[in-house]
This record gives structure tokens, C-alpha cells and sequence, in this order.
């Protein structure tokens, strides 16, 4: 009953409509949800692979009549998952590939949500009550840095895929020799070892978190 559950809600997410105002998945990260939504265990219920804004409410920093604010959001993407070890293991490819921000919250209905975030951020202000505070000059600074940062997103959110790939691949593979590790003991806890190692040994290039499941524990959210 609950795998039938979590396929119904699966079936009734992917086959709504893209109310967002692009009306399609972001083209940098198309092949992740691509790959997430081919999983049996998990599926995509909202993403973006990053922005650049300035954010007033009525129109550009010239003409605001408000508080004007210019933005930068990296990466974000919010996966359901069928069972909380699922969840556990996105967790862990998220912290390693320097998505930091990642967090797992449970819902009333039992609706395990993995969001995966960044924490690389800008939010500036540039006016306040239509009066302009900044100069062209820092303009253009804050400009070259939120470049600098969506190059920074645009690795991370490889990095992530490919961990991601080394995660999930072998747990898929490990199911068609399901038979065989349960007549041999000692394969299957060399074959759950080599798991466990390939979601680290993908992101060499990220320093290990060593208190990553003391963080995983503190960002796991019930919701009354």
C-alpha cells in the first residue's frame, strides 16, 4: 500500500502542469530531473538551477518608487522520496558536493521532502523608499560578483549530478544481483561498503564533512 501510494503521488506531480512562469524545467539542470524522475524511489516537485534578479515589485532600479534588492539564488531543488533512508542518501550527495544548505523535512501525510540548496547567496540592497544608495560603479561589482557565483552553481550543480549518478547507479545494479549477495555474506557487505565509498570517492574534490550525519540528523524536520 505505501509503495502504491508514493507511485500514485508520484504520477499525479509529473503529469500536472508547469504552472511556473518559464512553464518548463530550467535547461542547466534538465538532465538531473531527467535522471531523479527515472528513479522508482524518488521524484522532483519543484526546481531552478539559479537567478540573477533585481527585485522591486513595480520596475527596473531607475524608476523604483520602492526598496529595490538585487539578488543572486543558486541552485535549489526539492525531491519527494519514497522512504527516509532514500531521503538520507540524497542528503549525503547533496552535503558532498557543497550543497550545504540541503535539509529533509517529513509531512502529516508521511510526504518525505529532500530540498537541496546552496548556500552561496547575494541579496543587496540598492534603494530604499525610491532613493537609489549605491553608485554605477558598485553596480557593476555586484554585477561580476553574482557572475562569479552562478559559475560556482553551474559547477556544483555538476558536481552533484555526478555523484548523484555514482549513488544511485550501483544501488539499481545491486538489485538484479540481489540473489547471489543474499547466498553470499561477506559480497554484500563488501558490496554496501563500495556504495557507501562511491558517494564520497565522486566528490574528491569537496572536503569531506566530517559531521555530515550529526547535520543530517539537525535538518530533518517533522511537521505537526
Amino acid at each position: 500500500m505505501e509503495g502504491d501510494t508514493f507511485q500514485q503521488w508520484k504520477n499525479q506531480c509529473l503529469n500536472k502542469c508547469d504552472f511556473s512562469k518559464k512553464g518548463s524545467v530550467d535547461e542547466d539542470i534538465s538532465h538531473i530531473v531527467s535522471f531523479i524522475n527515472s528513479h522508482d524511489r524518488y521524484f522532483t516537485t519543484s526546481s531552478c538551477s539559479g537567478r540573477i534578479i533585481l527585485f522591486d515589485g513595480v520596475t527596473g532600479l531607475e524608476k523604483s518608487v520602492g526598496d529595490a534588492t538585487f539578488k543572486f539564488e543558486p541552485f535549489v531543488l526539492h525531491v519527494q522520496c519514497k522512504e527516509l533512508g532514500d531521503a538520507q542518501l540524497l542528503h549525503t550527495v547533496a552535503i558532498n558536493s557543497g550543497l550545504r544548505n540541503s535539509g529533509i523535512t517529513v509531512g502529516k501525510k508521511g510526504k518525505i521532502i529532500m530540498a537541496v540548496r546552496s548556500t552561496h547567496c547575494l541579496e543587496v540592497p540598492l534603494s530604499h523608499k525610491g532613493n537609489v544608495l549605491t553608485t554605477d560603479q558598485y553596480l557593476d561589482f555586484l554585477v561580476g560578483v553574482a557572475n562569479q557565483k552562478m559559475d560556482e552553481n553551474l559547477k556544483r550543480i555538476e558536481r552533484f549530478y555526478e555523484c548523484l549518478q555514482g549513488a544511485l547507479q550501483p544501488q539499481e545494479q545491486r538489485c538484479s544481483l540481489k540473489e547471489e549477495a543474499d547466498k553470499k555474506p561477506i559480497y554484500r557487505r563488501r558490496r554496501k561498503r563500495t556504495q557507501d565509498e562511491s558517494v564520497t570517492d565522486c566528490c574528491q574534490s569537496v572536503r569531506h564533512n566530517e559531521n555530515s550525519e550529526e547535520e543530517m540528523n539537525c535538518d530533518l524536520l517533522f511537521l505537526s
